[in-house]
């Protein structure tokens, strides 16, 4: 893959996802592409989806997880690792740390959907939780570290997590090489940008006729809005919405240059059609997708005047969803 190129290195290269992908290998499930007639046909053009609501712990958040904790030197990993998520990179830690049989934290908002926080505690994680309007996770997170003596693994600005997400990348490249397509953009669900970044240095010498497209809900689109301003720009709003799993205040210090380098212009889809894209999955695909993790497909299926490729490939990035939201999500087929 290719050397990093710039002024300043990127902290991830595409030869540290092939060793990432390598150390996780046996570990993450290879997700499929999957197709239907019926969105290709609301899209107007091939549709293809990654779904990663498939993948161990219900999102794509074990791949950077396992690689993040295999990669630390043995005596660190024994101490125990520390996080912070609103749910899906908490279930990530969580599993990665119990297959290595070592202590993992959790520190997850009060408010995050409660099966997520149900099934961080299940993995055996020790969950703590913190009020998102009034605590500083990050101060929090930062001085249960220092008290316990663990490591921090970061939701995304982590140049192991990112190398851990970009194997979902080399998956796409084989299974779309496959197919015989070699035109196609990617859109992906892009909260601080991990797992965009990660693809994205996956497909750079892969499949260089692929172009990687962040998508996210409206009101949050820090992602977009930095693209677009060539600088590392926030959103300006709270963190709490519908697509819990994806909102961050802005794109991470080590993912923006990879996003800025490698990706088109990003997109923006309402709640509105995360929804109905979450229905649409379950009744063509027969897949649980949770809203944030349905924004790519949104935008495939709803935004079609913003893509130029005939084949569209989009990740379903997480399927862990209260029975209520995917309720109203049905509600609007």
């Amino acid at each position: 893959m290719s050397a990093t190129t710039g002024t300043e290195p990127e902290a991830v290269t595409g030869w540290d996802i092939l060793s990432a992908a390598d150390r996780i290998a046996g570990y993450v499930r290879h997700t499929p592409l999957l197709s239907s007639p019926f969105l290709d046909e609301i899209a107007g053009r091939r549709v293809l989806v990654k779904p990663e609501c498939l993948q161990h712990t219900g999102s794509f958040k074990y791949r950077g997880a396992r690689s993040a904790l295999s990669a630390m030197p043995s005596a660190d990993r024994r101490r125990g690792v520390i996080a912070y998520s609103s749910g899906n990179h908490a279930q990530g830690v969580a599993r990665a740390a119990q297959e290595y049989g070592v202590p993992a934290i959790i520190i997850m908002p009060s408010d995050a959907p409660a099966l997520k926080i149900a099934n961080t505690r299940a993995l055996g994680a020790e969950v703590v939780l913190y009020d998102r309007g009034r605590e500083d996770r990050d101060a929090l997170g930062a001085a249960l570290a220092e008290e316990r003596g663990v490591s921090l693994v970061k939701p995304f600005d982590d140049p192991r997590v990112i190398a851990g997400q970009g194997s979902a990348g080399l998956e796409i490249a084989a299974d779309a090489r496959a197919l015989g397509i070699e035109d196609a953009e990617v859109l992906v669900c892009c909260g601080g940008g991990g797992l965009t970044s990660g693809i994205a240095l996956a497909l750079e010498d892969q499949m260089p006729g692929f172009r990687v497209r962040p998508v996210e809900p409206e009101g949050f689109d820090d992602a977009r809005l930095s693209l677009e301003a060539g600088r590392i720009t926030g959103h300006g709003g709270p963190e709490k919405g519908l697509c819990d799993a994806i909102l961050t205040p802005a794109p991470g210090r080590l993912t923006f240059p990879i996003l800025s380098r490698l990706c088109g212009p990003g997109l923006a889809v309402s709640d509105e059609e995360a929804l109905r894209a979450m229905a649409l999955a379950f009744q063509r695909l027969k897949l649980v997708a949770e809203p944030g993790g349905a924004v790519a497909l949104a935008a495939a299926l709803f935004h079609g005047k913003e893509i130029e490729a005939d084949t569209v490939i989009v990740t379903i990035s997480g399927g862990n969803v209260d029975a209520g939201t995917f309720a109203r999500a049905l509600d609007t087929l």
